[in-house]
């Protein structure tokens, strides 16, 4: 809450406030506020400056920090439909001033200090935002001398000579300045997109690197296996050729057999004719 109270009005709110008793609310409400109070919290004061709204403002600032209760159930309270809370004991009504802060709440913020509100968040908030943003890109309320820089304005040429040459050289000043991070920040982005190049380059190259080294790879598995195949093929080669000789000698064995065997058939015949012929003389 201490980093919020530089960037956002804060209006301390306690919520479920139906949930403690009107004694021990009055009590929280107090050790909240100090607690703000000694840790040095901000938070928004309704103003008491306008006449008309400070009577009612002064007493609102002796409600805060303001307890609500909240529902989006409606119920019938007498002759009419109220968003409420129902218990064993009662209804709480959101918008009873009497259970709580809520109406207060609304009154103040929407009604009576719209227009404070959005104020205080365009002169105090933002320009505290706008001024830190400034000072970070190097501009500052002083200049060269440590005096406070101020553009004033023209409202015709009877100002003194002194005010223009001041109100010319405070408006150099912004825009040398101005020129300066310009041209600082051009240079930045061009050192950060030869950075993000070279950076590409090198990731491009790493990647071709890996991308010929796993191509090698792949050529020698490629030749290994050619060459495997190629002894292989060499083999089957070596013994086809075994093979047919065998084959050849093998044919030239049954060829010369089948000759033996024809000449064996053709003389059994004449000697047996022979026996026969001797075996008749004998007798």
């Amino acid at each position: 809450m201490k980093n919020l109270d530089s960037k956002v009005n804060i209006i301390p709110v306690i919520a479920k406030a139906d949930t403690i008793s009107k004694t021990e609310l009055q009590k929280f409400k107090i050790k909240l506020m100090s607690e703000l109070v000694s840790n040095g919290v901000q938070i928004y004061q309704f103003p008491t400056d306008d006449e008309t709204i400070s009577k009612i403002n002064a007493t609102m600032n002796g409600h805060l920090p303001f307890a609500v209760v909240g529902s989006m159930e409606e119920m019938k309270v007498g002759n009419k439909m109220v968003k409420a809370r129902q218990y064993p004991w009662g209804i709480v009504q959101v918008e009873n001033e009497n259970h709580c802060d809520f109406v207060k709440l609304r009154e103040m913020l929407i009604c009576t200090n719209m227009e404070d509100l959005r104020e205080q968040t365009h002169a105090r908030h933002y320009e505290l935002y706008r001024r830190c943003k400034l000072e970070e890109m190097g501009f500052r309320d002083t200049g060269p001398e440590n005096k406070p820089v101020r553009v004033p304005l023209l409202k015709g040429y009877t100002d003194s000579k002194k005010s223009i040459s001041h109100s010319h050289a405070s408006v150099e000043s912004l825009q040398e300045t101005y020129e300066a991070k310009r041209h600082e920040f051009f240079g930045e982005l061009q050192r950060k997109e030869e950075e993000m190049r070279q950076m590409f380059v090198q990731r491009v190259k790493e990647k071709e690197a890996i991308l010929k080294e796993a191509e090698r790879e792949l050529q020698a598995k490629f030749e290994h296996l050619k060459r495997l195949h190629q002894e292989e093929r060499m083999k089957l080669e070596e013994k086809r050729k075994l093979l047919e000789d065998d084959m050849v000698a093998f044919n030239k064995r049954k060829a010369a057999t089948e000759l033996l065997q024809a000449q064996a058939f053709a003389s059994t015949p004449s000697v047996s004719l022979k026996k026969d012929k001797d075996r008749k003389n004998f007798m």
